[in-house]
């Protein structure tokens, strides 16, 4: 409820004296042309839906379009509907094209040389926008590129009533800014002012966005290729190459001297931190036999 009222109150100063603003703004006059032009000059190609372009008197309409298809080169297709586009006065607002990998593998050819092979498929999601006139020739031409059609839908939205309902809203406003400045100065009055002001900014911002949707229709492109491609890129063996370097003798005969010398470094350190302990134990021992010595010295003199 919220969101439709939000976008009432943006589709308001379509009506109202905002578009005065220098970005954005749409005259009157420019409004009536949509709402007044003879249906009868309104009839698309054959081809091609009659929602492109459709108009009624006393309708306002935002158009927009869907087309998902099949090409034989997505590149090529893409860079055509893009020049296509600006020479109709649109512009690109987004496009990301993209090769999902389908498989790869590696083949050796020589010791030294190898063959990636890749399977993939080529996609382009688009975004673009044109004059809502030129709808339906962007499409006829968009049509001319394609292989095979999955799907295309056309959508044209009456946002007449919505804009009738808006122009009140926004004449609220103007009637609570007047209220506002007859109230006696204070916090509650700035308050308002503020709240009044910040509405009244939100609709100004916003009816350069219902503007541009009239003027502009939104068309959504996704192109893909039917068939697999496959590259081959040429790359380094590096089997061959793990194999050449994986055990060096004489390296390794080099490192084992260079470790056992490290080992016995690290022997000899060792005893020198625990020497306390071993002079300790050579004292004992030393105790130790000399006893043993004096023992067998007495049994000798008794016997």
């Amino acid at each position: 409820m919220k969101t439709t009222y939000i976008r009432l109150i943006f589709a308001a100063s379509i009506l109202s004296a905002v578009y005065s603003c220098k970005k954005g703004e749409a005259s009157k006059a420019e409004r009536n042309a949509y709402a007044t032009a003879d249906s009868a000059t309104a009839v698309a190609p054959d081809s091609i839906s009659s929602a492109v372009s459709i108009r009624v008197k006393d309708k306002q309409f935002i158009t927009t379009a869907h087309v998902n298809m099949e090409v034989k080169n997505v590149y090529e297709a893409t860079i055509s509907i893009e020049k296509s586009v600006q020479e109709l006065g649109g512009f690109v607002t987004h496009s990301e094209m993209k090769s999902n990998i389908i498989s790869e593998e590696t083949y050796h050819t020589s010791d030294e040389e190898a063959l990636l092979i890749k399977k993939y498929q080529t996609e382009n999601g688009m975004q673009v926008k044109v004059p809502s006139e030129k709808l339906g020739e962007l499409l006829t031409l968009v049509n001319d590129r394609k292989l095979f059609l999955n799907t295309r839908s056309i959508h044209a939205e009456d946002i007449t009533s919505d804009i009738q309902y808006a122009a009140l809203e926004s004449n609220r406003v103007k009637k609570n800014e007047n209220n506002i400045s007859r109230l006696k100065p204070g916090k509650d009055q700035v308050k308002l002012d503020n709240e009044n002001a910040a509405e009244s900014n939100i609709q100004q911002l916003n009816s350069m966005n219902v503007t541009d949707q009239l003027r502009y229709s939104t068309v959504d492109i996704y192109i893909k290729e039917p068939g697999v491609r496959v590259a081959a890129i040429p790359v380094i063996n590096t089997e061959s190459i793990d194999k050449q370097y994986r055990f060096d003798f004489a390296y390794s005969i080099k490192t084992a001297f260079e470790e056992g010398y490290y080992l016995i470094q690290k022997i000899i350190a060792g005893l020198i931190a625990i020497w306390p302990i071993l002079l300790i134990a050579a004292v004992v021992t030393y105790f130790i036999r000399k006893r043993k010595t004096l023992k067998k010295h007495s049994a000798e003199m008794e016997i």
